[in-house]
């Protein structure tokens, strides 16, 4: 063979080493994931949103690389995700990061959270790249969003575009998902699939059980009480937020309505067994909320085994609780998606100013653990069902673990759906 030909036919095979060594690397290349979500951290719910998917993430596909893309991870919740998942990425808007991540992600994933939450986000990705993303564990709320109606129908029509575009769409509610459906949402897979925070696992067990030492609440024999306004306040914690007359008016005029019920149990809890009750916060308003509606009205004696807690915590801390409880009751929804997914008992209240996201209880087995404060039926029966609770703890424990179970076979599936996407790039 001459020189020439010899040269060409080595840098032939080169070539041909290089176009197989590439291929290969390809097809090692894990699955990369760029997760839209964290939009808040004045909650601990809004906060479990995200290591709640990020854990689900982990489980069963250990091998992917997941950026968040958030919009608010302050308050040391940056730093808290990172210790627990040290591997992960933090891509925030209008970053390098965040440009580098539309390149080189292969899936988009919308968390959690009251509706579309990062709608424009999605058309953007969707618009930009040309790559696919799914919608998971959503409340999809039919709302106003403009003044007129013709300019709603639209805002709809964008939302329901938005849906069909996706690769799935998996909503926390039953209710959302009959919305969709009935509003033309096309998406190739439409169905129940749990909210992210059932799985958040995030712990702090010193500050947890310093806090319950500190305040003589012993494991297992306490119940933990939450409330709520109609409207979060939000003007009272964020900076830049207005006054919204119309709201404080509203909470004004239910707040005695939406919480007499929850003193009354606390009352019957103290009087008819030995466990004590702990009133704490969801988001940072509720302190306020949980010494005016319940501490401060309780009678003198049954106030020796209640405690109200004055600080607000962060998920950690609050899930490191809610597993030494016997229990929760009260007018928020994520603590008690927090405690269902550790198999603690959680009783749920809601009213009509909130979204469908309640009905996820009859979704997972505990309808009659869902009581609606505007129904007159479900408030004689509200009271009676917490004392149940605290005299059998263990067969609400059974409860809440069967409900557990259903919860943890939809997030396998619904990551199996995932796994199958992510494999078609």
């Amino acid at each position: 063979m001459k020189r020439r030909e010899l040269l060409q036919y080595s840098g032939l095979a080169a070539l041909g080493l290089a176009l197989k060594s590439n291929i290969a690397s390809a097809a090692q290349q894990p699955p990369r994931i760029l997760l839209r979500s964290s939009w808040q951290t004045v909650n601990i719910g809004d906060i479990a949103h995200t290591p709640g998917v990020l854990g689900i993430l982990r489980q069963y596909l250990p091998e992917a690389e997941i950026t968040l893309w958030p919009s608010n991870v302050d308050n040391g919740v940056d730093e808290l995700l990172l210790k627990e998942f040290p591997k992960l990425k933090i891509a925030k808007s209008g970053s390098e990061a965040l440009k580098r991540a539309f390149d080189e992600c292969d899936f988009l994933l919308h968390g959690s959270g009251a509706s579309i939450v990062a709608q424009r986000d999605l058309i953007r990705w969707h618009e930009s790249t040309g790559k696919p993303y799914g919608i998971y564990g959503i409340t999809f709320p039919l709302k106003q969003s403009t003044s007129t109606q013709a300019s709603s129908q639209e805002a709809i029509a964008r939302s329901v575009d938005v849906l069909s575009q996706a690769r799935f769409v998996y909503f926390r509610d039953s209710k959302s998902l009959e919305l969709a459906k009935s509003l033309g949402a096309k998406s190739p897979i439409m169905e129940f699939g749990p909210d992210g925070a059932f799985a958040c696992d995030l712990r702090d067990p010193e500050k947890a059980e310093a806090f319950l030492e500190k305040n003589g609440l012993e494991e297992g024999n306490f119940l933990c009480c939450i409330p709520r306004l109609r409207y979060t306040p939000y003007w009272t914690i964020k900076e830049g937020s207005k006054f919204d007359p119309v709201k404080h008016a509203r909470n004004e005029e239910m707040k005695e309505h939406d919480h007499v019920l929850l003193r009354e149990a606390i009352i019957e809890v103290v009087t008819q067994t030995d466990m004590k009750v702990l009133i704490c916060p969801e988001d940072r308003t509720q302190m306020a909320v949980g010494k005016e509606m319940l501490y401060d009205k309780l009678p003198e004696d049954i106030l020796k085994r209640v405690v109200w807690r004055p600080d607000y915590w962060l998920t950690g801390e609050a899930v490191s609780v809610y597993v030494r409880s016997a229990g929760l009751f009260g007018n928020e929804m994520h603590s008690p998606i927090m405690c269902i997914g550790h198999g603690v008992p959680a009783i749920v209240c809601r009213f009509a100013e909130q979204t469908s996201k309640g009905y996820m209880w009859e979704d997972i087995g505990l309808g009659d653990w869902l009581f609606d404060l505007d129904s007159p039926e479900d408030r004689e029966n509200l009271v009676p069902t917490v004392l149940k609770l605290a005299k059998k703890p263990e067969d609400a424990k059974a409860r809440a673990t069967k409900a557990k179970a259903f919860v943890e076979q939809r997030q396998k599936e619904t990551m199996k759906v995932l796994q199958e996407e992510l494999s078609k790039n």
